[in-house]
C-alpha cells in the first residue's frame, strides 16, 4: 500500500495556492498541494480519496476546555437549555428518578434568562433531588447550586467565603462543594466523560484542545489520565495547564505545558465575582473578588520565567486586569521585558480590557486565550454584561480588533462546558462582534482558531496550523457551500467570490449562513474522526 494519500476533487484552503483542488500526504505530513491533473501526474501510485467537492482546511484548535466536565454534561444533567426555573426542577427530578442513589452532576444554568430572574433555593433543590448529593454549576462555572446531601460531604463549607445558606455557593464555598462532588466520581467514569468529550472536538473538526486544569477545578489525577488517554492516539491532542502557583515540579511532573489556565485572579461576571473597579450595576454591595494580587502575579511570572515555563491567569474584571498588568510590569524589572515576552505568557478570557492595557500587554508578548462565543451569548446592549454591568461598561468587552492590531496573539477556544464546541459558530462570533468595531476579519478569526491556538501552545515553526507542504498533516474536510474572501478594502470590510483577491476561500460566515459539517478530522495523517450517518442526527 502506497504510503502517499492522494485528495482529489476538493477545495483546498491553502496559502500556497488559493485555487488548489487537491493535496498530498506522506508519513502524516503534506508534501504537495495543487490541481487534481498535477496531483494524479506526481503521485500515480497514490491511494486517491475522491473528496467530491468538500473543503479541506486546517482542523481546529480550541484552546480552552475542560474535558471531564463538559464530558459529564454530555452524558449527564444538561441545564443549558432550561428556560424558567420551573424547567430547572422538572430536568432535576426527572434526572433523579433515571438515575436513583448517584451523585447528579449537572451545568449550564443561567438565571438570567429565566422570568423568575433568581436561582432556586436550596429548600427547592432538596425537594427536587429527594436526598441525593447535587452539585449543578452556573454556566460560567464560578457557582453552583448545591443540595445538603452534598454539603455535608463538604463540611468545610458552611461558614467560607461565599457560602450562603439558600442560594448559590461562590468562591471557597464552592471550591469545597466542587471537590467533594468531583471525588465521589469513580475513575472508569471520569475516563469515560473524558473520551466523550473527545470524540465530540473531534466530530467538530477540532484536532487539539487546551485543557485547563487546576486545583480547584479538577484535580491532578484528572489531568494526568487526560493526558494519557490523548497519548493512546485516536483523539484530538491535549496540551495541558495546570494552575496553581509554586508549582514548577508539579509541572514537570504532570508533563504539562505550563502553570497557567486557570489560575484564578478573579472570577466571573455572571456569578458577579469578576473583579471591578466599581459595583456592579445589578447588585452596588459588590465589586466582584480578587483572587491574586499584583505581587503574586509578579512573582508567578518571575518564577516560571526563569524557569522556562509558561505562566498565565484567568482574568476576566478590569480590576483584575489592572492587577495583571502591574504584575507585568513588577515582573519586567526584575526579568526583563524580552524574557517575559520569549516564554509567550497566557491570558484566559481577558473580557475588560481598555486600550492602554492592550496595548502594553502586546509589548510583554502576551497570549489572550479569549471566547467569541461569550460576546455572541451575553454581549450587546440587553444581555448579561449589560444587566452586570450597565450598558456603558458592558458594550465595551472582548475588543478583539484592538487586542491583534496591539501584536496580542489571539487564540479562540470555547471554554466547554460554559460554552458548546463548536468553532465556526465561534469564528463567526468574532467576525461579528455586538459592538461595532470590535470584531476582526474572517481570516483573522480563522486563524486564531487554528494556527494561533497552536502557536498560543509554543508551537510557531511557520507551517504548524497551514495547509503548506512541510507542515503537519492536519486537517478537517467540511460539508460546505460556496467559498468567499475578504476583498480588501480601506473603508469596509466585504464578501467576495472574485478568485484574483489571492487568498483562500472560507465559507460564508453571514450571520444567517449555514455553518459547514465536518465530515472527517485527522491529526498528523491519523483519521481520529468520520461522519457516520447517525451523527446526522446529533447536528
Amino acid at each position: 500500500m502506497s504510503e502517499t494519500t492522494l485528495l482529489l476533487g476538493g477545495r483546498i484552503h491553502s496559502p500556497a495556492d488559493a485555487g488548489a483542488t487537491a493535496m498530498a500526504v506522506t508519513d502524516g505530513t503534506i508534501a504537495w498541494v495543487g490541481t487534481d491533473e498535477a496531483g494524479r501526474a506526481l503521485h500515480p501510485d497514490a491511494e486517491v480519496i475522491d473528496l467530491e467537492g468538500a473543503f479541506v482546511a486546517p482542523a481546529f484548535v480550541d484552546a480552552h476546555v475542560h474535558a471531564t466536565s463538559t464530558g459529564l454534561l454530555l452524558n449527564g444533567l444538561d441545564l443549558t437549555g432550561c428556560a424558567s426555573l420551573t424547567e430547572f426542577l422538572h430536568a432535576l427530578r426527572d434526572h433523579v428518578a433515571e438515575y436513583p442513589g448517584t451523585l447528579v452532576w449537572g451545568h449550564g444554568w443561567d438565571e438570567t434568562w429565566w422570568p423568575e430572574r433568581r436561582p432556586p433555593t436550596r429548600d427547592e433543590i432538596d425537594g427536587a433531588a429527594g436526598g441525593a448529593p447535587v452539585y449543578l454549576s452556573r454556566i460560567d462555572v464560578h457557582s453552583a447550586l448545591v443540595s445538603r446531601a452534598l454539603v455535608d460531604r463538604a463540611p468545610l463549607a458552611r461558614g467560607a467565603e461565599g457560602w450562603s445558606e439558600q442560594g448559590p455557593l461562590t468562591r471557597v464555598a464552592h471550591h469545597h462543594v466542587r471537590r467533594a462532588a468531583r471525588e465521589a466520581l469513580g475513575a472508569a467514569q471520569r475516563q469515560e466523560a473524558q473520551l466523550a468529550f473527545l470524540r465530540h472536538a473531534a466530530s467538530r473538526g477540532v484536532a487539539c484542545v487546551h485543557e485547563c486544569g487546576g486545583p480547584d477545578i479538577s484535580g491532578a489525577d484528572d489531568l494526568a489520565d487526560l493526558l494519557a488517554l490523548a497519548a493512546q492516539g485516536g483523539v484530538p491532542e491535549v496540551v495541558g495547564y495546570w494552575g496553581e502557583l509554586g508549582a514548577v515540579d508539579r509541572a514537570r511532573e504532570l508533563g504539562v505545558r505550563g502553570l497557567a489556565g486557570d489560575l484564578f485572579v478573579d472570577g466571573a461576571l455572571g456569578s458577579r465575582t469578576a473583579a471591578l473597579r466599581e459595583p456592579y450595576s445589578d447588585d452596588r454591595t459588590t465589586a466582584g473578588v480578587l483572587y491574586l494580587d499584583a505581587h503574586a502575579v509578579a512573582e508567578h511570572l518571575v518564577e516560571c520565567t526563569r524557569a522556562g515555563i509558561q505562566a498565565g491567569f484567568h482574568v476576566i474584571g478590569d480590576a483584575g486586569v489592572a492587577e495583571v498588568c502591574d504584575g507585568f510590569r513588577k515582573a519586567a524589572e526584575i526579568v526583563g521585558a524580552p524574557a517575559l515576552a520569549s516564554l509567550r505568557h497566557r491570558l484566559e478570557h481577558l473580557e475588560m480590557v481598555d486600550e492602554h492595557q492592550a496595548a502594553e500587554l502586546g509589548r510583554f508578548g502576551v497570549v489572550a486565550s479569549v471566547q467569541p462565543s461569550f460576546d455572541a451569548a451575553w454581549g450587546g446592549s440587553h444581555d448579561m454584561y449589560a444587566r452586570r454591568l450597565g450598558v456603558g461598561r458592558g458594550t465595551r468587552l472582548n475588543p478583539f480588533s484592538k487586542l491583534a492590531a496591539d501584536g496580542v496573539l489571539l487564540a479562540f477556544g470555547s471554554d466547554a462546558p460554559v460554552t458548546p464546541v463548536d468553532p465556526w459558530r465561534a469564528v463567526q462570533a468574532a467576525v461579528h462582534h455586538r459592538t461595532a468595531g470590535f470584531g476582526i476579519s474572517p481570516r483573522a478569526a480563522f486563524m486564531a482558531h487554528t494556527r494561533g491556538g497552536w502557536r498560543a501552545a509554543g508551537v510557531d515553526d511557520g507551517v504548524t496550523g497551514t495547509l503548506v507542504p512541510g507542515a503537519p498533516a492536519t486537517y478537517a474536510v467540511w460539508e460546505a457551500g460556496n467559498l468567499v474572501v475578504a476583498a480588501p478594502d480601506s473603508r469596509v470590510q466585504r464578501w467576495s467570490t472574485d478568485p484574483r483577491a489571492g487568498l483562500p476561500g472560507l465559507p460564508d460566515l453571514s450571520p444567517d449562513a449555514p455553518l459547514p459539517r465536518c465530515l472527517c478530522t485527522v491529526l498528523r495523517g491519523e483519521t481520529i474522526y468520520t461522519r457516520a450517518a447517525e451523527d446526522d442526527e446529533l447536528i
